[in-house]
């Protein structure tokens, strides 16, 4: 029977990582991220893996990029400066077919910032992955058990995909403690993947990882082969929760942090009479557009709320085509709304 213990957000994504069966964790220090490698370097000896602190983001990266290389399941995990300086090798993974999972714990920005809940790197999260046509999966967790949960997700969905796969959380996920209910520990899957390299083993041919390819039409199909693998992914790892009430006059649109105050919020304005509903992405890319379309022909208007000046609301209205107006509930550089704040502001809006 599986226990539950208390952990913070930046606990249950290590421990959930090593119940995936990932034994290889490469990072550096940034607040509010710290508590992940501190966890790694306790607890991954206990199951034979490897820590190792990198002289620097970049660093980090590369070495995830040569544990990928392998068939391993690999980690690393920073804040948003240091995923900026990750993007030129998440790329190099993209270009090379290799999945990894990354964590990015978004602090207040742009620049050094602060270490307050932001979400501001929604636009460098679902588009970015570096230069060129690549993208990350991206998952949008929104409590603790949830950062554990798709933490041992990420690992076979980057396999699955060949592709890295980043969570999104923020300085409030990452430290605020839950009850979480663990799995069993699981061994890492077999590495004999057709693509991994390690030597000529049962006599295979040789393998070479490469991102490099200067042959035109070869990088071409590089890049479909690549948008194909996305067309799965959209088909079968799109994720959203919807909550609140069944017939209502507006439809709230948020996720992670934001999502826990709407909810918090509907269950005040249901007492007074005011109906409302949420629909809470949990993959960002793939988004899911289908929720967001048949509810925008049944209600008045959308209300996106979000810790950023607008970036998650863009995906809104492109899902529903102008059917309905959105409305956009916002603060930045890590300040965190209040349900009386959304509350007042929908008033204005109603």
């Amino acid at each position: 029977m599986s226990k539950r213990v208390m952990m913070t957000g930046n606990e249950a994504v290590a421990e959930g990582a090593i119940a995936s069966g990932c034994r290889y964790f490469f990072g550096y220090p940034i607040t509010p991220q710290n508590a992940i490698p501190q966890y790694m370097a306790e607890h991954l000896p206990e199951v034979g893996g490897v820590y190792l602190q990198a002289e620097s983001e970049l660093a980090s990266i590369n070495l995830v990029y040569g544990a990928a290389a392998t068939g391993a399941y690999v980690m690393t995990s920073s804040s948003s400066p240091g995923i900026s300086l990750m993007q030129e090798g998440l790329s190099y993974m993209l270009g090379s077919e290799l999945p990894c999972v990354v964590v990015n714990m978004v602090r207040g920005g742009p620049g050094l910032g602060n270490i307050g809940a932001a979400q501001s790197d929604y636009w460098l999260a679902t588009r970015g992955a570096g230069h060129g046509d690549g993208r990350c999966l991206t998952f949008a967790p929104h409590r603790v058990q949830e950062m554990y949960d798709w933490t041992f997700e990420a690992f076979p969905i980057a396999q699955k995909y060949r592709c890295p796969v980043m969570l999104l959380g923020d300085g409030l996920l990452a430290n605020m403690a839950e009850p979480v209910r663990l799995r069993e520990r699981q061994e890492p899957p077999p590495r004999d993947q057709d693509w991994a390299i390690g030597g000529r083993r049962n006599g295979r041919p040789r393998r070479i990882v490469n991102s490099l390819w200067t042959d035109v039409p070869v990088m071409e199909a590089l890049n479909i082969r690549i948008q194909e693998r996305f067309k799965q992914a959209a088909e079968n790892e799109t994720r959203w929760e919807e909550y609140g009430e069944d017939d209502p006059a507006f439809l709230f649109a948020a996720y992670g942090i934001s999502a826990r105050v709407c909810k918090t919020v509907i269950d005040r304005l249901a007492e007074e009479g005011i109906r409302a509903r949420l629909i809470r992405p949990i993959s960002l890319f793939p988004f899911p557009h289908k929720p967001f379309a048949e509810w925008a022909q049944r209600v008045e208007r959308i209300v996106c709320v979000e810790l950023s000046m607008g970036q998650f609301v863009e995906d809104v209205r492109l899902a529903i085509e102008g059917e309905c107006p959105v409305d956009l509930i916002w603060h930045t550089g890590g300040v965190v709304l209040t349900p009386e704040e959304v509350i007042a502001r929908v008033k204005e809006l109603l």
